[in-house]
């Protein structure tokens, strides 16, 4: 996770959304522990307090559950609830702005896919 912190949201919502990319990016996966709050405190110089309201969101979103005595657990099913939800908001938070400005700069899909292409060899990545 990155150590660095901005000024656009509260702390524990960018920890939030850290843990939110982790799960999505396969870092962790179903199943798996979240770092323990007192671990994430120290090293990330913390409230623990601020730690556990980010992890109390995941709770209550239904993407991590709490095991008495064990620690906080990707639940079964987050990753793909979590897919369905960003991909929501990515067509209706961004890709307006992104279709604008295609259109804009008069960009067609053979040009995109092309562009995609490079990308995907210059990095050595290929998503599907």
């Amino acid at each position: 996770m990155n150590r660095e912190w901005n000024d656009s949201q509260p702390i524990y919502r960018q920890l939030r959304d850290r843990v939110v990319h982790m799960i999505l990016d396969g870092v962790l996966n179903e199943g798996d522990p979240l770092p323990s709050v007192r671990n994430v405190a120290a090293d990330y110089r913390l409230n623990p307090l601020t730690v556990l309201k980010a992890y109390q969101e995941l709770v209550d979103e239904e993407l991590v559950e709490k095991r008495r005595g064990l620690g906080m657990f990707v639940k079964t099913g987050a990753r793909n609830r979590l897919l369905h939800g960003e991909r929501q908001k990515f067509l209706n938070e961004h890709w307006p702005r992104v279709h604008a400005t295609i259109q804009r700069l008069g960009l067609d899909p053979k040009e995109l896919l092309d562009a995609a292409a490079r990308r995907s060899a210059k990095t050595g990545k290929e998503k599907h």
